[in-house]
């Protein structure tokens, strides 16, 4: 196998990965942060319980929604930047051709060369080569709505199962210890995952979700200590 074949980019990955990375993380961090703050509290173990399940539900379906509508809003706006493209190739086939022509020498072909290269892009695929080109619209980072929506759920769902399991598995005197402890440790092996997937420093990822996730989590232990202390 040549090293030609052997060479894998990761940003056709971008799109769900980004989903699935933001869904986890969101679903540990808040999910966590809320079963600390309510055991904080001094609430019961089932009040505890509730108030897990109810975030875990209400966050998938509110994450995959989000999800879903924002995207399906970048897939408008780039099938509408596509449809006005293939009018105007439609219209000013000749014109395009110039235009794409200076894209490529503003890129450093030739004046020639750029122009020969346009002119057969475009008559191999000239939506393809303006799409590409000229609006920045490829296929590995196209708008997916429902590709984003599902990976950011179930995402999330993966990301709620670490802090509701532990909460469920011990005594109630050790909800707040057990779930601080095993959330901390599955946002390290997240960053550490999300770092290695998409091909970053593996430390500098597991640093950024580590930590930005315990001071969550700490401050809402903290805030629901303060509200039961005051009730």
């Amino acid at each position: 196998m040549s090293y030609i074949d052997r060479e894998h980019h990761r940003t056709q990955r971008v799109g769900w990965l980004r989903a699935a990375v933001l869904g986890a993380n969101d679903g540990l961090v808040s999910v966590g942060a809320l079963v600390l703050g309510v055991a904080a509290s001094q609430s019961s173990p089932s009040s505890v319980a509730i108030a897990g399940v109810s975030a875990w539900i209400a966050g998938a379906l509110s994450m995959a929604a989000g999800e879903y509508v924002s995207v399906s809003s970048q897939a408008d706006t780039e099938e509408a930047d596509l449809n006005m493209e293939r009018r105007a190739l439609e219209r000013y086939p000749r014109e395009e051709h110039k235009e794409l022509a200076r894209i490529y020498e503003r890129r450093g072909l030739e004046p020639e060369l750029a122009d020969k290269v346009a002119r057969q892009l475009m008559e191999h695929d000239a939506l393809g080569a303006h799409a590409r080109d000229e609006i920045g619209i490829t296929d590995a980072a196209s708008a997916r709505p429902l590709q984003a929506a599902g990976a950011s759920g179930l995402s999330f769902t993966v990301g709620v199962a670490p802090p509701l399991l532990a909460m469920w598995l011990v005594p109630g005197s050790l909800i707040i210890p057990v779930v601080l402890a095993v959330s901390l440790a599955f946002l390290a092996v997240l960053g550490a995952l999300a770092a290695w997937t998409g091909g970053a420093p593996i430390v500098r990822g597991t640093l950024r979700v580590f930590l930005w996730g315990t001071l969550t989590m700490v401050a809402t232990g903290a805030i629901g200590a303060m509200l039961g202390s005051a009730g």
